[in-house]
C-alpha cells in the first residue's frame, strides 16, 4: 500500500468495486467476467430496460444507479476507459428484460460511443428493439473547439438516467422513454472545475514540472472527467469562478457555448462532487452557486440536488448541472415527477419529498419562543472602574500571550488553543470598553458568559462557558453579602469548580486547565489574597510541564512533547490571573521539540 491509494491494482479495485454494489444492493447481480451489474430477475412487471456504462472511476455512476426505478444494467471499463462491444452486447442481449425494448443511454466520448453503438448494432440485427442516446451536457468546450465531436457527457448525465427510469419503471413504450430522455438531455447543461488532476491508481505519478499540473493557485475551468482540460486556466476566488461557470451555461450572448434557452418557471440545480470535495466546502459552493444564480438570472431552481453523483476518482473539484424542465407531451408524468420518483438505488440520494420542495415554507422560530435572556440584578456590588482595570490587564495579557499558548499546543494539541483563548479575550475586552459596567457582579458577569459563549468554540469554549454560569449562580446564592470580595469570590468559585466536575472528570494531575485553575480556587479560599492565588496558578501550570495527560486530546496525540512543554489551556489561565493582580514574571523558556 502506497500513501496515494489503499488498493493500487487497478484491475483487482475495479472488480472488488463492482463485488461491493451486490453486498450494499441484495436486488442487483454481478457479472464478473464482463463487469456488469444488473438487476435480480424477479417477479415484475415487464418494462423498457435501461442500460449505460463507461469506464470505471466515476462512482457512483454507472453501477451504483442499478436498481428499481433507474437503471437495469451498467456495464464497466477499467479506469476511465470503455467497456469492449462484447460486455456491452453481453448485458444488452442477455442481462436485461428485452420484452419491451432497451434503451441504452451512453455519455459522449468517442470510445463509449462507438463501443455502445456496435453492440446495438449487433442487437439490433439480432431482432431485439433497441434505442441508443448520447448524452452531451458539458459546455465546458465550446462549439468550435469540439468541432464535430460535439459536447462532452458529464455529471447532467445522471439526470436523464433518473427521469428515464422512472418513466419505464411506469411502464411507458420505449418510444416514449427515449423520448422524454431526449428532451432531459436536450434541455441540459453542466459544467465543471478541479484544482487538480488525479492520480489513476497503477499509473505512475504525474510529473510536478509538466505543463498539466496546476500550480497552488490555479482551477481548471471545464475540467472534464477524465482529466481533459476545459477552456482554461485562472486564478480566481470561489464567486469569480462560480459567476465563469453560470455564463458558459448561461449568457445567451456566448454563442459559442448558447446550448441552453431557459425558458421555463422551473428548473433543477445539480451540484455535484468530483470526488475530493469535502461535504463542508461543498454546501458553501451550492449556497454561492444558489445565490448567484437568483441575483444575476433570476432562477430560483425549484429542486436542488447537491452531493457525490458522477466522480473523477478523488478529484478536488465539482460540477454545475442546470435541467431546464419542459413539458413531455406524453399524457403522463412530468420531469418534476419523475425526478421526484421513489427508486432503489444506493448511488441515487435524493430523500426530500415533492411535498416538502412544495410547500416552501419560509416558517422560522424565533426568540419569542424561548425564554428570556434577560438577567435580574442580583445587588452583589463591585467597584466597575478597578473591575475593569483589572479585567482589561488579565485579558491583554492572555492576548499577548498567545504565541506562546499556540506554540505549546502545536507540541501537545492541535494547534488551537492560543487562537481561541485570544478570540474570546479580544471579544471580552470589546464588551467592556464599549459597554460601561454596571457594578453588579452577576449583570456584568452574566454579559461576559454570553459574548464567551458564542465567540469561544471547542473543548476549552465549552469547559469556560460552563464554568461561568456556574459562577454566575453561585454569586446570585450569594447576593445578601451585598459587596462582592474576595471570599464571596473564593466562595462562588469553589462551587463552580464543583459544577465543573459534574461534567469533566479533570482533576489536577491530569494536564488540563485544572492544574492552573484548582491552586488559585484553593489559595484564595484559605488566604483570601488574590495575589498569592495568582501566584499558585502559575506554578500550577508550570508543574504540568513532563506530566503525561490522563485527559483531552494530548492523549491521542502522544510522542514526548509533554516533557518539554506546560499544558497550554493551564498557561494560558495563569497568563490571564497573573495578568488580573498586576503580577509580571519572566517570559517562559520552554524548548520546543
Amino acid at each position: 500500500m502506497s500513501a496515494k491509494h489503499f488498493i493500487n491494482d487497478p484491475t483487482h479495485l475495479v472488480n472488488t468495486a463492482l463485488h461491493a454494489l451486490t453486498l450494499t444492493n441484495p436486488s442487483v447481480a454481478l457479472d464478473a467476467e464482463n463487469k456488469i451489474i444488473y438487476r435480480r430477475p424477479g417477479n415484475n412487471a415487464s418494462q423498457v430496460s435501461i442500460i449505460s456504462g463507461g469506464g470505471s472511476g466515476h462512482e457512483p455512476s454507472f453501477g451504483a444507479f442499478v436498481g428499481d426505478g433507474l437503471l437495469s444494467a451498467a456495464v464497466a471499463g477499467t479506469i476511465f476507459a470503455s467497456p469492449s462491444a462484447e460486455q456491452i452486447r453481453k448485458a444488452v442481449m442477455s442481462r436485461v428484460d428485452a420484452e419491451k425494448g432497451i434503451l441504452v443511454t451512453v455519455m459522449n466520448y468517442t470510445g463509449d460511443v462507438l463501443n455502445f453503438g456496435m453492440a446495438v448494432e449487433k442487437a439490433k440485427a439480432a431482432g431485439l428493439k433497441v434505442e441508443i442516446l448520447v448524452v452531451g451536457d458539458d459546455v465546458g468546450v465550446g462549439r468550435a473547439a469540439a468541432g464535430k465531436v460535439g459536447r462532452r457527457g458529464i455529471a447532467g448525465t445522471v439526470l436523464v438516467h433518473k427521469i428515464s427510469g422512472a418513466l419505464a419503471a411506469r411502464g411507458a413504450s420505449l418510444e416514449d422513454v427515449y423520448k422524454v430522455a431526449k428532451l432531459t438531455s436536450d434541455n441540459l447543461v453542466s459544467v465543471g472545475a478541479s484544482l487538480d488532476h488525479v492520480h489513476v491508481p497503477g499509473r505512475a505519478p504525474p510529473d510536478p514540472n509538466s505543463e498539466e499540473t496546476l500550480t497552488t493557485e490555479e482551477v481548471e475551468i471545464g475540467m472534464g472527467i477524465h482529466n481533459e482540460p476545459g477552456s482554461g486556466r485562472a486564478v480566481v476566488d470561489l464567486p469569480e469562478l462560480v459567476k465563469r461557470m453560470l455564463q458558459q451555461m448561461l449568457d445567451p450572448k456566448d454563442k459559442d457555448r448558447a446550448f441552453l434557452s431557459v425558458n421555463s418557471n422551473e428548473v433543477v440545480l445539480l451540484i455535484n462532487n468530483l470526488g475530493g470535495v469535502s461535504v463542508l466546502e461543498l454546501g458553501g459552493i451550492t449556497a454561492e452557486v444558489i445565490g448567484q444564480l437568483e441575483k444575476t438570472y433570476n432562477i430560483k431552481p425549484v429542486r436542488i440536488l447537491a452531493g457525490t453523483y458522477m466522480t473523477s476518482l478523488n478529484g478536488l473539484g465539482f460540477s454545475i448541472s442546470i435541467l431546464n424542465v419542459v413539458n413531455t407531451n406524453i399524457g403522463g408524468p412530468s420531469m418534476l415527477q419523475l425526478l421526484d420518483a421513489p427508486c432503489e438505488a444506493t448511488g441515487w440520494a435524493s430523500p426530500i419529498t415533492k411535498e416538502t420542495w412544495e410547500a416552501k415554507s419560509s416558517n422560522t422560530r424565533d426568540d419569542s419562543t424561548s425564554g428570556s435572556e434577560e438577567v435580574e440584578a442580583s445587588g452583589l456590588k463591585l467597584n466597575p472602574e478597578t473591575t475593569k482595570t483589572s479585567l482589561t490587564a488579565g485579558l491583554e495579557r492572555v492576548i499577548a500571550a498567545e504565541p506562546d499558548v499556540t506554540k505549546y499546543d502545536t507540541v501537545v494539541g492541535d494547534g488551537d488553543c492560543g487562537i481561541g483563548l485570544k478570540r474570546g479575550a479580544e471579544a471580552v475586552l470589546k464588551l467592556i470598553n464599549q459597554a460601561p459596567l454596571s457594578g453588579d457582579a452577576v449583570l456584568d458577569l452574566s454579559k461576559i458568559v454570553q459574548v464567551v459563549e458564542t465567540t469561544m468554540d471547542g473543548t476549552s469554549g465549552a469547559l469556560y462557558a460552563i464554568y461561568l454560569n456556574s459562577l454566575v449562580h453561585s454569586l446570585r446564592q450569594q447576593a445578601s453579602a451585598g459587596e462582592a470580595t474576595p471570599k464571596v469570590w473564593a466562595s462562588a468559585l469553589k462551587h463552580a469548580s464543583e459544577a465543573l466536575s459534574r461534567y469533566t472528570p479533570a482533576q489536577p494531575g491530569d494536564r488540563t486547565l485544572v492544574d492552573a485553575l484548582h491552586p488559585f480556587v484553593e489559595t484564595l479560599s484559605s488566604t483570601g489574597d488574590l495575589k498569592k492565588a495568582a501566584e499558585a496558578s502559575r506554578k500550577g501550570a508550570e508543574g504540568t510541564k513532563g506530566m503525561k495527560a490522563s485527559l483531552g486530546r494530548t492523549v491521542y496525540v502522544g510522542g514526548s512533547g509533554f516533557e518539554q512543554v506546560p499544558d497550554p489551556g493551564a498557561w494560558g489561565l495563569s497568563e490571564f490571573f497573573l495578568g488580573l493582580v498586576g503580577l509580571k514574571t519572566s517570559e517562559p523558556d520552554y524548548e520546543m521539540v
